[in-house]
């Protein structure tokens, strides 16, 4: 078997490649290289530091494949659920449009050549060990890229790993939260195949991801460079079939959840969100009767800077350490209600195994490991610790925002604790399928989970990205997504 592999900061991690032992979608879904049960596969040294990984290209259709295909999503899905492994099966991969992605991706292509070819970085990916990978992935990839396409550019190669980068992000973003070398992931496409979409799959087997990819009408034509990468198994003849779109349990919600927490956590979870369920029902029965009277109303009114720079007093800074207390970097959390809860970004909470939080005014730091409810996809978590806050109002959409509307943001970028800058509204992107803030006010490393307020006090976006190079270019999810994601964790106003 093909073996390739990276000696890492932490560990070394190779693959080989299996060849043989797979003959359907069934069989496949049913590998699983963790218990050497893959044909050449079995008896491999299972450690955490090598990897057996299938690349396959299935021909042809038989009766059934359909039916096949919905019981390994059923099977996979709650495998996946479990805490056993990751499944993903698309279609089609996505088209990059918007120019705001395109400008995110070659920056992290350049700075993939300007620092030799040693690390990418991608949203997605968290880690040093997972940046060094995947360029070491990125080098193989677009070597062979090159030597099958006549007439190679520069600029064709960067076009060409720009749409690969944005196809992980996009697409496989799940199989990098808390990557471990010996899980089970797998990956089904049926999509067309021409040499990108092949490139792509190809590389997502370097990082231990075991790739199916059907070809039911027609196969593609590799060439010489690229037809001895995958292992190809015959189903039947060429024809057509019916394959449904996968829809995991939760998707139509855009609520993809991996259990990767722990039982004593989840136990602790559990407890809290019980309590809080009796405390919202508590709530409503005393304020059942409430009848709000035009004299009761009271207009909003736009406050001064230096009022706004007050609500940094409900803004913390959050440190995030591995299981040994080592400190792996820092963001900032947005206070939601009195009872502990503070929203952050998924990609910041994601990173840890507990928390220390600094709060303004307060010389203790709080420690916790407790995340309460995250959303990968709208980069949302909340995480919870054992202190009274002063929650911070949110918008409620009582009219749009606008282009030129005057915000301030509060984080702790490059772990400066609660730093305010104002600036505008200057756009409005779809990033990932998630639309999204553009603003000016100057954030960093960092500022991510921090609050963007309207000038009235009001959260309007949590800050969740930023372009280094591009002029104060910030994003932040906005509070239509917000609202819902913290409801019952949010004290209204």
């Amino acid at each position: 078997m093909e073996k390739k592999g990276i000696i890492m900061e932490n560990m070394q991690f190779h693959i080989t490649y299996n060849k043989t032992g797979i003959a359907s979608v069934m069989d496949f879904a049913g590998l699983n290289c963790d218990v050497g049960s893959c044909g050449d596969c079995a008896g491999a040294d299972m450690n955490k530091s090598e990897r057996p990984v299938c690349f396959v290209r299935a021909l042809g259709v038989y009766n059934g494949l359909s039916a096949d295909i919905i019981s390994v999503d059923k099977m996979l899905t709650q495998s996946m659920h479990e805490g056993n492994g990751k499944y993903i099966r698309i279609n089609a991969l996505p088209q990059i449009t918007d120019n705001a992605d395109i400008l995110i991706y070659k920056k992290s292509y350049e700075d993939w050549i300007n620092g030799g070819k040693e690390s990418v970085t991608a949203k997605c990916l968290k880690g040093r060990d997972l940046e060094r990978l995947a360029g070491y992935a990125l080098c193989q990839v677009t070597e062979k890229f090159r030597s099958c396409t006549a007439g190679v550019s520069a600029s064709m190669e960067q076009n060409f790993a720009i749409k690969l980068m944005y196809w992980i992000n996009k697409v496989c973003g799940v199989f990098f939260q808390n990557w471990k070398p010996s899980e089970n992931r797998k990956f089904i496409y049926s999509g067309s195949l021409k040499k990108q979409e092949y490139l792509f799959c190809y590389f997502l087997t370097f990082f231990g991801i075991d790739v199916f990819m059907l070809r039911t009408e027609n196969d593609m034509e590799p060439g010489k460079a690229l037809e001895n990468l995958s292992m190809d198994i015959r189903l039947g003849e060429f024809g057509k079939c019916d394959i449904p779109q996968y829809l995991s349990e939760g998707a139509e919600n855009k609520n993809i959840v991996v259990n990767t927490r722990r039982a004593d956590r989840d136990e602790r979870t559990r407890q809290m969100q019980n309590r809080q369920k009796v405390f919202r029902d508590s709530q409503t029965q005393r304020n059942s009767g409430a009848i709000l009277t035009p004299e009761h109303i009271v207009p909003k009114q736009e406050l001064a800077f230096e009022e706004l720079a007050l609500l940094a007093s409900s803004i913390v800074m959050i440190t995030i350490h591995d299981k040994k207390g080592k400190p792996l970097g820092s963001g900032s959390g947005i206070m939601i209600h009195e009872q502990g809860y503070i929203l952050t970004n998924n990609h910041v909470a994601c990173q840890g195994y507990l928390y220390s939080v600094r709060i303004e005014g307060d010389d203790e730091v709080y420690q916790t490991d407790e995340m309460i409810k995250y959303n990968q996809l709208l980069d949302l978590a909340i995480i919870r610790i054992d202190r009274p806050l002063q929650p911070v109002p949110f918008y409620q959409g009582e009219k749009p925002l606008v282009r030129g509307q005057k915000v301030v943001a509060i984080g702790s970028p490059l772990g400066l604790f609660n730093s305010v800058s104002d600036g505008i509204i200057s756009g409005f992107r779809n990033i990932d399928d998630v639309n999204m803030i553009q603003f000016t006010a100057p954030t960093s490393r960092g500022s991510s989970g921090g609050a963007v307020f309207n000038m009235y006090g009001e959260v309007i976006g949590i800050s969740t990205a930023g372009i280094d190079y591009g002029q104060n270019i910030n994003l932040a999810v906005g509070y239509e997504y917000i609202n819902p994601f913290i409801q019952g964790f949010c004290k209204r106003r």
